[in-house]
């Protein structure tokens, strides 16, 4: 007889955010969640919509929290949540930024696969959005650092199929399987080689968020964006994100 599996211990004080949440019943809601241990974890919510829960208020996303949970099911049990305080919840254009961030979590990271240093630059992120930082900035930084701890994210200072270095001055696109192959005569889908390596070492420095947020401003024609695109959409198996659509159409209509 085969022997059963061990009882999961329960979780206490646990950092976390909330990436989505869905009703269960009338008065119970399922969530996703972020943790720094546990990585992506699927939470039920008992009794949360009553107007007497305590965690009604609390159980927001782009909101850092504490969190407890318990139980075997792939599906856990919400035991206790608290707002770790700190922090403003972003507005506006900021606030679909930050649904966006969630998306790209949900779709790229699979679930119980922890990845405390990626959660860390997923709060820096949150942060600068509320702080006001310019988007595209919080965004492109984000994209890389996550498809570097996916896996997704070949190194950026040599070519992908010789693995020689980049040339300063040479035009590169990167492909989603393929890495980073030359391109001649100017193209405009390419960025420049120093640009490239100027990014992998970010990704390497001690601070890789901040680091990042500062070479990407060099971005003024969009390539990177559209390149980083096309290998989320790859790697996730979506052709649109649906909070990135959102922004763009209300961008679209404010502008």
């Amino acid at each position: 007889m085969a022997k059963a599996s061990a009882r999961q211990p329960r979780v206490h004080d646990e950092p976390a955010f909330v990436l989505h949440r869905h009703d269960w019943s009338e008065s119970s809601l399922i969530l996703e969640v972020f943790s720094r241990h546990h990585g992506r974890v699927a939470l039920v919510a008992k009794g949360v919509k009553r107007p007497t829960s305590q965690f009604r208020a609390v159980l927001l996303p782009l909101q850092p929290l504490r969190l407890g949970w318990g139980g075997d099911a792939e599906v856990r049990t919400l035991k206790s949540a608290a707002w770790q305080g700190g922090q403003l919840m972003p507005q506006g254009d900021a606030l679909l930024a930050g649904y966006y961030l969630n998306e790209l979590v949900l779709k790229l990271l699979a679930r119980d696969d922890p990845h405390p240093v990626l959660f860390d630059h997923y709060s820096l992120a949150v942060a600068a959005l509320a702080q006001g930082m310019a988007q595209a900035v919080v965004l492109r930084a984000f994209e890389l650092l996550l498809l570097r701890a996916a896996g997704f994210l070949p190194a950026l200072d040599q070519e992908g199929g010789t693995l020689a270095p980049l040339r300063p001055g040479g035009g590169y696109r990167l492909w989603p399987e393929q890495g980073l192959h030359a391109l001649t005569g100017g193209h405009p889908a390419a960025c420049d080689g120093a640009f490239w390596a100027a990014l992998e070492a970010g990704l390497q420095s001690a601070q890789p968020f901040l680091a990042l947020c500062q070479v990407v401003q060099g971005d003024r024609t969009g390539a990177l964006r559209r390149q980083l695109r096309d290998v989320l959409h790859y790697h996730s198996g979506v052709r649109v994100f649906q909070t990135r659509q959102l922004l763009a159409d209300v961008q679209r209509l404010a502008g």
